[in-house]
This record gives C-alpha cells, sequence and structure tokens, in this order.
C-alpha cells in the first residue's frame, strides 16, 4: 500500500459526519399530534419514528387544553432520536383569546375585537418565557405585540364596557356570517361564468 493511499484512508476516520438535516418547525395542536398528514409525512421524512414520537408529544401536553396550538422545534440525530422543544402558543392565539374572537380581521381596516392594557402585558409576560425572545426586554415584547394585534385587527384600548363590548362582538358575528355568505355567492358566479 502506498503512502499517499494509506494517508486518505486514515484522514476519513478522523472527519466527523456533518448534519445537514434541518430542524423540524410545526404548530401541533396540544395532545393532537397524529400521523396523519401533514404532521405524520414530515416526521416521516426525516426518519423519525412517527408513533413514538406522536405519543411522546400527547404525553408531554397532556396538562394543556387539547387543540391549543403549539409551535414545536425538532432536531433529528443521526440514530433517530430527536430533540423536541415545545413553546408556548403564538401570540395570535393569546391575542384573540383575551379580545374574545376566533377569527382576525378579513377586511382592512376592520376592528375585529379589542384588549385592554392590562392584557398585553399579561400576554407579553408570558411569550417573554419562550426561548426566541429570552433577549427581548418586557418593553419591546410589548411593542412587538402591539404591532401583531394590529395585524390580527385588533384594537388595544386603556379599558372595556362589558356590554359594549357583547354588543361589538354579536354585530361582528353578524358581519362574518354576511362576508362568508359574499365569498359563497361570489365563488358560485365564478363556477358559471366558467361552465
Amino acid at each position: 500500500m502506498s503512502k499517499g493511499s494509506m494517508g486518505r484512508k486514515m484522514g476519513k476516520k478522523v472527519l466527523e459526519k456533518i448534519d445537514h438535516s434541518s430542524k423540524l418547525r410545526t404548530n401541533i395542536p396540544a395532545g393532537m399530534a397524529s400521523a396523519a398528514p401533514p404532521l405524520g409525512s414530515q416526521l416521516g421524512q426525516r426518519n423519525i419514528n412517527i408513533e413514538n414520537f406522536c405519543k411522546d408529544f400527547n404525553k408531554r401536553t397532556a396538562n394543556i387544553k387539547e387543540g391549543i396550538p403549539l409551535p414545536c422545534r425538532v432536531k433529528v440525530h443521526s440514530d433517530r432520536t430527536y430533540d423536541l422543544v415545545i413553546h408556548k402558543p403564538p401570540a395570535t392565539y393569546y391575542l384573540k383569546q383575551a379580545a374574545g374572537i376566533q377569527k382576525g380581521r378579513v377586511k382592512k381596516g376592520e376592528i375585529a375585537g379589542k384588549i385592554t392594557l392590562k392584557h398585553l402585558y399579561e400576554i407579553a409576560k408570558i411569550k417573554a418565557e419562550d426561548p426566541p425572545n429570552a433577549l427581548l426586554s418586557l418593553e419591546h415584547m410589548c411593542q412587538m405585540l402591539v404591532g401583531i394585534a394590529r395585524t390580527c385587527g385588533i384594537e388595544i384600548v386603556r379599558e372595556i364596557d362589558r356590554n359594549e363590548y357583547a354588543q361589538f362582538l354579536k354585530d361582528r358575528e353578524a358581519f362574518i356570517e354576511e362576508y362568508k355568505e359574499e365569498l359563497r355567492l361570489a365563488k358560485e358566479r365564478k363556477v358559471l361564468r366558467t361552465n
């Protein structure tokens, strides 16, 4: 064996295998991980045992109300094991919950709901615990949430009158139903035009 080929073989053993896989970033509803798409296919692509992952996730989220969306980060190792990091629900979830709405704004300029400054502060304290936000001050977290609330159509006010707000939500529900009906009719007209 020549000296050059022996050096190459030894060099191969010294090099470590480079990990080119990316972290899986996905939202999974608490207690509802299943092998069904899209989660099953995402896990399958990364050679993760889907059944074990679902059991692990559902067990770790058993103390959280079922169905709450949880942002997850999954790092897969070469031996098919994984690290699962579960973050707090997205800011939009908390903002909509505080405003008492299911859906953000549907039209530009529409006010979908209202929250108080106290709501904003409490949500900021919760979201500041997430690892990606660890370096943000509470003031910056609040500013970030103001932007997210604006995008969702949620107005931030000092105080909310309960009766007025109940009427506001009732009126908005009627508006959403009208909007859905408009969309349905527009879809029907489009189908008729193409036939």
